[in-house]
C-alpha cells in the first residue's frame, strides 16, 4: 500500500520571498522523494502566489514544478491540485498539460477506508468581512473577464504586486501565531460541520500557514498543514498512520 500525501501554501514566484528559486528547488526535490512511494499528492491551494491564465497565455516561470508535476502524473501518481485564494484562476492549463485532477471546491473523499474533507481553507467560517468582499470579487466571473482583457504585461505585473504587499502587511511576512482553539476559524468551522457529518475522520486544511494537528473527538481530526516557505510541512497517511512532518532534507544550492 502507497503513502498519500497532503501539502499547501508554497506561493511560488511570490516577490516578498528571497530564497524563491531555493524553495522551488526543495518542492521539487521532496516531490522527487517521494514518486515512488506515492498512490497520490493533494495540494490544498496556495501552490503559487499569483496565478492567472488567459486562453493562450500562462504565467512565466515554474519550470521545475511544473515538469515534477508532469512527473508524477505520467507515473500513474494522482496529483489533485486545490485552487486558494491566490492562484483561484486556473483554468484547464495544468489539467491538460500537467494531467493534475484540478478542485475549486472543498472535496469529501474515501481514502484506504477513512473519511477525508480537504479544503484550502479560505472562506470557511473566516468572519472577516474585507476578506470576504475580496474574495467574491475575485470569484466573480464579470471581473475575471474585465481583468483577461488587460494585457499580461501590466495584469500579471499588478498581481505579483498585489501577493506581494499583502504577504508583506504581515508581521515579518508570517500569519499570526495559532490563536487558540476557541478563536481558530477552521477548528469553530469543522466543529460545526462535525455535527452534521460525524462520519468524516480527517480535515485537513491549508491558508492559515500555521502547523497544527488536533484531535476533535475519538474519531474526527483537524490538520492545518503549514506551508512550504517557513515550515516546508506536510501530512502523509499509509492506510493507519497519519503524520504531521517536515521536509528536512538540506537546502539545496541556487
Amino acid at each position: 500500500m502507497k503513502n498519500v500525501y497532503f501539502l499547501s501554501d508554497a506561493h511560488l514566484g511570490s516577490r516578498a520571498i528571497e530564497h524563491g528559486r531555493t524553495q522551488e528547488r526543495r518542492l521539487v526535490n521532496f516531490l522527487d522523494s517521494i514518486k515512488h512511494k506515492a498512490s497520490a499528492v493533494y495540494l490544498l491551494g496556495d501552490m503559487f502566489d499569483f496565478w492567472y491564465e488567459f486562453k493562450t497565455v500562462v504565467p512565466k516561470g515554474y519550470t521545475r514544478f511544473l515538469g515534477k508535476l508532469s512527473e508524477l502524473t505520467d507515473m500513474g501518481v494522482e496529483v489533485h491540485f486545490f485552487t486558494g485564494n491566490h492562484d483561484i484562476w486556473c483554468a484547464d492549463y495544468l489539467t491538460t498539460e500537467c494531467g493534475v485532477i484540478m478542485h475549486r471546491e472543498p472535496l469529501t473523499t474515501e481514502i484506504y477506508g477513512k473519511e477525508f474533507y480537504l479544503a484550502h481553507g479560505d472562506g470557511l467560517g473566516d468572519p472577516d468581512k474585507k476578506f470576504k468582499l475580496l474574495r467574491s470579487m475575485f470569484h466573480s466571473e464579470f471581473l475575471q473577464v474585465l481583468f483577461s482583457a488587460i494585457h499580461p504585461r501590466w495584469s500579471m505585473e499588478w498581481g505579483l504586486n498585489w501577493a506581494k504587499h499583502s504577504r508583506q502587511k504581515r508581521v515579518d511576512g508570517k500569519e499570526p501565531d495559532y490563536m487558540g482553539e476557541d478563536k481558530e476559524f477552521l477548528i469553530l468551522y469543522t466543529k460545526e460541520y462535525l455535527k452534521s457529518h460525524p462520519n468524516i475522520n480527517f480535515f485537513i486544511y491549508g491558508h492559515r500557514h500555521i502547523e497544527l494537528d488536533l484531535m476533535l473527538s475519538a474519531t474526527a481530526r483537524i490538520t492545518i498543514l503549514g506551508d512550504w516557505i517557513n515550515f516546508f510541512s506536510y501530512a502523509v497517511f499509509d492506510g493507519e498512520n497519519f503524520f504531521l512532518e517536515n521536509f528536512i532534507e538540506g537546502e539545496t544550492k541556487m
